[in-house]
């Protein structure tokens, strides 16, 4: 099976590069219920004295909320907050230049739904890791497609549950002396620009079965 459904995340972290990286498809369903301080609207950066995380306010965002129909809160200051994070974090690491114009780029759209920020931001990573995968955005009305089922696997209510397929494989970032690792993709892209791919092969804790 060369298919694969999953969340669809903010910015997301190594582990779901991982899960993903090998599949010809990836199905994401937009009827699915938005649940709160989750990976959708949140991920994880590396400062010079701390990882940080970065989160999109959004409205509402009640119980049983679609999450097609979560809307990105702009009057909160999030927009200025997340880019002039960014940089602090990674504006002298080594591809720095070559990654940040396209994310800006996303960011000055102004998207109004979560999703669709979610899914310009994951349509560059992708881009910039050369991983050809098709995106298709799932809803109720069209036909069911069998595929891998990976929605819930990454929870940061199940703090760990991902390094049962990931296994950190160290490479330089901009501070610290320690390795921090399964940080948001866009870590590994910054710092190690074309070899990202090469990384996320080999951080592969265990073959997933998507012949």
């Amino acid at each position: 099976m060369h298919i694969v459904r999953t969340d669809l995340f903010y910015l997301p972290n190594l582990a779901y590069f991982c899960l993903v990286k090998d599949f010809e498809e990836i199905r994401i369903p937009l009827e699915d219920r938005y649940v709160k301080q989750t990976y959708r609207n949140r991920c994880e950066i590396l400062l010079a004295n701390k990882v940080e995380k970065l989160s999109v306010p959004v409205k509402g965002g009640k119980k049983n909320h679609r999450f097609e129909a979560v809307e990105i809160d702009y009057a909160q200051k999030w927009l200025h907050v997340h880019l002039r994070g960014i940089q602090s974090a990674y504006g002298k690491a080594p591809y720095f230049e070559y990654l940040f114009p396209d994310l800006e780029g996303v960011y000055k759209k102004n998207r109004r739904f979560l999703w669709e920020l979610n899914l310009d931001l994951l349509t560059i990573c992708l881009r910039f890791l050369n991983i050809r995968a098709n995106l298709v955005m799932e809803d109720e009305s069209g036909p069911f497609i069998e595929a891998m089922d990976f929605r819930g696997v990454l929870d940061t209510k199940k703090e760990g549950l991902e390094l049962e397929f990931y296994h950190p494989v160290p490479y330089t970032q901009v501070f610290g002396v320690d390795f921090v690792p399964n940080l948001s993709i866009i870590d590994l892209l910054f710092c190690q620009g074309p070899e990202a791919k090469y990384i996320l092969d080999q951080s592969v804790k265990k073959k997933l079965n998507n012949t």
